[in-house]
C-alpha cells in the first residue's frame, strides 16, 4: 500500500469544498461508469449541501452509480437512514437515473439485506469478482469504526462475503456494512473527518499506536491502490511531524 495522503483544511466548510473539486476532478477523469459508494453521517451532508449549492452542473450524474458503504436496518424513509439522508440532501436535486442508484434495503431483515445487497454488487460489477469501486468514502468513529464495522466484531472485516450484517455495540441496532475485502479493493479510499472528539483516534491510526490495531478504522490499507485523509483542524490538532 501506498503511504496515505493526509489533507488538512481550516475549517469543516473548507475541507468539503475541497473535497468537491477532488471529486469533480476524479468523475471527470474516468471514462465511463463511475462507481462511488457514500458513507453517512454530518460531514457528508454538508458536502451533499455543498455539491448541490455550487456544483451540482459540473457533473454528469448520468455517468455515476451511487452505492453505500454501510447502513441501519431501517427503512429508507427513517431519518437514521443513510441512504434517507443522501436522498434528502443530494439525490433529490440532481438529474440521476433511477437504476443508477443501488441501495442497501435496510427494511429487510439484517442477514437478508447483507445477502440481497452482495447480489446486487455481482449484478453490477464483473459477476464473481470482487468489486473495484472508483470511491469508497469512510467517517471515522469515536471508538475507531469505520463503515458499520466495529471494534467488538473487528473479525468481520476479513469476512469472506462482500457485506455484513453487524451490531453497534450501544444501541444494538443492527446494521448491514461492506467488508474489508472491498473496501481495500477500491481504487481510492477517502476518510472525511471533523471534530476534536476524533483527534485521538486520528492519532493513534496515523501514527501507528498499537491501541490501533484494535481498530476497524486501521485496517483500512488498499491494495496497491490510494487513501486519502480528508481532515479539519481540529480533528488532525493531535498529529506531530517531523
Amino acid at each position: 500500500m501506498k503511504e496515505p495522503v493526509v489533507l488538512v483544511f481550516e475549517s469543516n466548510e473548507q475541507l468539503v469544498k475541497g473535497f468537491s473539486e477532488h471529486f469533480i476532478k476524479l468523475i471527470n477523469l474516468k471514462e465511463g461508469i463511475f462507481n462511488v459508494a457514500f458513507s453517512g453521517g454530518n460531514t457528508p451532508k454538508t458536502w451533499f449541501d455543498d455539491l448541490t449549492k455550487n456544483h451540482v452542473n459540473e457533473i454528469d450524474w448520468n455517468s455515476v452509480h451511487v452505492y453505500w458503504g454501510d447502513e441501519r436496518c431501517v427503512p429508507p424513509d427513517a431519518e437514521e437512514s443513510n441512504y434517507g439522508m443522501t436522498k434528502k440532501y443530494l439525490l433529490d436535486h440532481i438529474d440521476i437515473p433511477e437504476q443508477n442508484i443501488h441501495r442497501i434495503q435496510g427494511e429487510l431483515k439484517p442477514h437478508e439485506a447483507a445477502s440481497k445487497y452482495a447480489k446486487e454488487l455481482n449484478a453490477n460489477f464483473p459477476k464473481d469478482q470482487l468489486p473495484v469501486f472508483d470511491l469508497i468514502m469512510l467517517g471515522l468513529g469515536e471508538d475507531g469504526h469505520t463503515a458499520s464495522i466495529f471494534p467488538h466484531q473487528i473479525h468481520l472485516w476479513d469476512a469472506d462475503e462482500f457485506c455484513v450484517a453487524t451490531t453497534h455495540p450501544i444501541s444494538g441496532q443492527h446494521r448491514v456494512s461492506l467488508t474489508g475485502k472491498v473496501i481495500n479493493n477500491a481504487n481510492l479510499v477517502v476518510f472525511m473527518v471533523t471534530g476534536i472528539p476524533k483527534a485521538e483516534k486520528v492519532k493513534e491510526i496515523l501514527h501507528g499506536d498499537p491501541k490501533a490495531s484494535g481498530y476497524p478504522a486501521y485496517l483500512v490499507k488498499p491494495i496497491n491502490r490510494e487513501l486519502y485523509w480528508f481532515l479539519d483542524k481540529a480533528s488532525a490538532s493531535y498529529l506531530t511531524y517531523d
